[in-house]
């Protein structure tokens, strides 16, 4: 008696619209096997591509037939069973052996005759045509695709897919989430599991509704789909899409993404945790909370401690409690700062600077712009040469992501030098800036995270010895650092007051001659002296 399995398959990715669905090839099998007196044993469904072997529906089938629990198939179409040589010759090689007695298809005859078997073949040979077609037909397509600008795949986070013209816009919800994440792991605050947790609470998740994989949200930190470059097996593309990451600030994100080596979640938020080395083994400084309980007065009291960790090796370095590094660091900052009165001559001179900066711009962009069409030039030459076979397929890839990268440091500086006009006056500014805030920082009411972030932005290299801070301050803040140091120290002479306060400078050390800031501009550095 020949016993028959009926499979039935339906992948999600094929595009022909002609398949039938799981259940209507059921019905079909079903009415067929009616009509023809067919004996069915098993009914076995998968949802699977067919186009690579490895189908587990398909090998309990196979290992049905080889137990002899059945002895032929009944499908719809030979499609239904391969799309691939080897599930395809499997199926010819059980024919030829007896395993498989009989193979029935409403819609395709079959007969166990040489003849049979070589028209099973072409339709075998057919199915994999269709699928090696359809996917040179999607992959040039896609290439097309990428050529225009447009991303092919499924929108990143922050994006979505139009299906209307199959292209990608800012979905504005995501976007602020995805923007946040980026800002707030440029600040250096927050660690991976952080920014996962702040998409999470923004309605950004895995499919089971959890916050994001650490993998998953690197991965999106380092996606220079969001400045504008799509990156497909292994070619860069200039994107069409908006974009709403700044190239400043995904550099930034990048340059902090080395230090996350392997995140670590703590269990308490120390102020200046990781901020420190220890100035004589130099091991990483850590912090550590202890608990006091005074029972005269029944009050419980937190102390933070901050030591090394002494990992390198052995060190004699005692522990500093977190108050007096506070105040060792306020201290530090006072000599950094500016008297809030040069404020307006500071940025009054800024601005004749920029006026200056902004006639020469436009000299600047037309270089620039010329630059980039050469490299335009190179890149369609080297294109030519690629499609006339004349250029290597590896050859062809390096050298035009060499050209890519080329370029797109050229549209960064056009880009740049259209927002800022001149390199300089941008981090000037923020120094002026900078150096002014440092009063409001080093007085008695400022926050431990308030003066640690501003510390990170004026200093770096900070080392802990002999419960004494060392720091290595920024060239602008060194040489204001220097010069405080130098008037504080000269002699008083006539009625000019001499005197540095502990917050910066006094205005009269300048009001009384006249004095005032000058700007001197020393190559790409800008220095602060009296004149």
């Amino acid at each position: 008696m020949t016993k028959y399995i009926a499979y039935c398959r339906k992948s999600t990715d094929e595009k022909d619209r002609q398949v039938l669905s799981i259940e209507a090839q059921i019905a079909e099998l079903k009415e067929f096997a009616k009509r023809e007196k067919l004996h069915i044993v098993e009914i076995l469904v998968e949802s699977k591509t067919a186009k690579e072997p490895g189908r587990l529906v398909f090998q309990q089938m196979i290992k049905l037939l080889q137990s002899g629990q059945a002895n032929a198939i009944l499908s719809w179409h030979p499609d239904r069973l391969a799309r691939n040589s080897v599930d395809g010759g499997q199926i010819i090689y059980l024919v030829d052996t007896g395993v498989i007695t009989d193979l029935k298809f409403p819609s395709f005859w079959f007969e166990n005759t040489p003849q049979g078997k070589f028209m099973l073949n072409i339709a075998f040979g057919q199915s994999k045509y269709y699928v090696d077609n359809l996917s040179e037909n999607v992959k040039r397509g896609n290439r097309q695709k990428l050529r225009n600008g447009v991303w092919p795949n499924k929108a990143p986070l922050g994006y979505k897919n139009i299906v209307e013209n199959k292209s990608i816009d800012i979905d504005p919800e995501e976007a602020k989430v995805v923007r946040k994440a980026f800002e707030m792991f440029a600040d250096e605050k927050y660690s991976f599991i952080h920014i996962a947790r702040f998409m999470a609470q923004g309605g950004i998740t895995s499919a089971l509704g959890k916050p994001l994989k650490i993998d998953q949200i690197k991965s999106m930190l380092q996606k220079k789909f969001y400045i504008g470059t799509m990156e497909f097996n292994g070619e860069e593309f200039k994107a069409s899409h908006p974009t709403f990451i700044s190239k400043q600030l995904f550099e930034r994100v990048q340059s902090n993404i080395q230090k996350f080596s392997r995140p670590r979640e703590t269990s308490h938020d120390f102020a200046f945790s990781g901020l420190m080395r220890c100035g004589e083994c130099g091991a990483t400084i850590t912090a550590e909370q202890h608990i006091k309980h005074y029972k005269r007065t029944n009050r419980t009291v937190k102390y933070i401690y901050y030591r090394c960790t002494k990992k390198i090796k052995a060190c004699s370095q005692p522990y500093l409690e977190e108050n007096n590094l506070f105040d060792q660091l306020k201290s530090e900052i006072g000599p950094s700062a500016l008297p809030k009165s040069w404020q307006r001559e500071w940025k009054t001179r800024l601005a004749q600077d920029k006026v200056l900066a902004d006639e020469s711009k436009e000299k600047v962009l037309a270089l620039l712009h010329t630059q980039t069409e050469s490299f335009d030039t190179k890149l369609n030459t080297l294109l030519d040469g690629y499609l006339d076979g004349t250029v290597d397929s590896d050859i062809y890839k390096t050298k035009k992501s060499q050209l890519f990268q080329e370029k797109l440091k050229l549209e960064s500086q056009i880009s740049k030098t259209e927002e800022e006009g001149c390199s300089w006056l941008e981090p000037f500014s923020k120094f002026v800036n900078s150096a002014i805030l440092a009063q409001k920082i080093a007085r008695k009411g400022s926050v431990d995270s308030e003066l640690r972030f501003f510390v990170q932005n004026i200093g770096s290299n900070f080392f802990l010895k002999d419960k004494q801070i060392m720091v290595e301050w920024e060239k602008p803040f060194a040489s204001l650092r220097a010069w405080a140091g130098a008037r504080a120290t000269t002699p008083k002479t006539g009625g000019e007051s001499q005197s540095v306060a502990g917050l910066g400078f006094e205005p009269r050390i300048f009001a009384s001659r006249g004095r005032r800031p000058t700007i001197r501009r020393l190559g790409n550095t800008s220095s602060i002296l009296p004149h």
